[in-house]
């Protein structure tokens, strides 16, 4: 014999919240990118370094044209200390250094930027080609790589420079010749590990071209690494032309970036150790601000730092 069963009244009853259910306050739902600037400003340090960066780029755009008298020359005042009036004092030809560090961050960090930007370029094209082609194309374009890394850089760059002569245009097309190698490895490591997840098979049973998967698919999965590579790279890049700038490959007189206005100081550095001391201190700055603002994104984007 079936039992009969009572219609139960839906009035004795009522739903539940999740804080009930789980004894705790539900966490509200935060995208990606949320929770990685929520992180990222967490980090004093990396807040501080992005601080320092806005500033230094701010000083380089406004305050050469508040003082627009770079090349004027004024023998009286040549060679004076920090002052009320020079606040980083003065050079050998009276020119007030403070205005000529801020037109020299205009040329450091043009190139810089320009050069990161080219390499982000062919290194992120290049290295997701091969990680996706695989097989001997992916073979013999590491080995490309592999020839080219085993030179130092710094021969490239000064071969170029010799090549091509001193200048603002020389110096980034130098710079972007050899400084796509890292980020081209980096990009063909992610991209490996990425084309064997099940989201690639997918696309492909979906009809999805080669393109659409490794430019729609694969490289937004890369854009962290992307950017922590990209972010390291430009004080790299800034270390390299004022390296170049030291030893008289760099931007030609009377124009002068960080790396032109030290190797001009080394002269009168018993005299007027300042003259070094500012430069030096402006390029030790905005690596330290770089390289602190990289970690901060690479903790802020990777989601194992949770």
């Amino acid at each position: 014999m079936i039992p009969k069963y009572e219609k139960i009244d839906s009035a004795l009853f009522e739903l539940a919240d999740a804080a009930e259910i789980t004894g705790e306050e539900a966490r509200p739902n935060i995208a990606y990118w949320q929770d990685v600037r929520r992180r990222l400003f967490e980090n004093r340090a990396a807040v501080a370094a992005l601080a320092a960066i806005v500033a230094i780029v701010l000083c380089a755009i406004i305050i050469p044209i508040l003082k627009p008298d770079y090349y004027s020359n004024n023998f009286e005042v040549s060679n004076l200390r920090p002052n009320a009036s020079y606040w980083f004092g003065t050079d050998n030809f009276g020119r007030d250094i403070f205005t000529r560090i801020w037109f020299g961050a205009r040329y450091s960090l043009i190139i810089a930027f320009a050069a990161s930007f080219i390499n982000l370029i062919i290194g992120t094209l290049y290295g997701g080609i091969s990680g996706y082609a695989g097989g001997r194309a992916d073979l013999a374009m590491m080995r490309i790589v592999d020839v080219i890394y085993s030179i130092p850089v710094t021969i490239y760059v000064i071969l170029f420079m010799v090549f091509l002569g001193p200048g603002l245009h020389s110096i980034i097309f130098a710079l972007s010749v050899s400084y796509w190698l890292p980020m081209a490895r980096i990009v063909r490591g992610e991209v490996l590990q990425l084309k064997q997840q099940e989201f690639v098979l997918a696309s492909r049973a979906l009809g999805a071209s080669n393109s659409r998967i490794l430019f729609k698919h694969l490289m937004p999965n890369c854009l962290g690494q992307i950017i922590v590579t990209l972010t390291l790279s430009i004080p790299s890049a800034i270390f390299t032309e004022a390296f170049l700038s030291f030893i008289g490959l760099g931007i030609p007189v009377p124009r002068a970036s960080w790396g032109t206005l030290a190797s001009e100081s080394i002269s009168y550095m018993r005299i007027a150790p300042y003259q070094l001391i500012f430069p030096a201190a402006a390029i030790c700055v905005t690596m330290l601000a770089f390289n602190v603002l990289g970690d901060g994104l690479r903790d802020a984007l990777d989601p194992r730092m949770r």
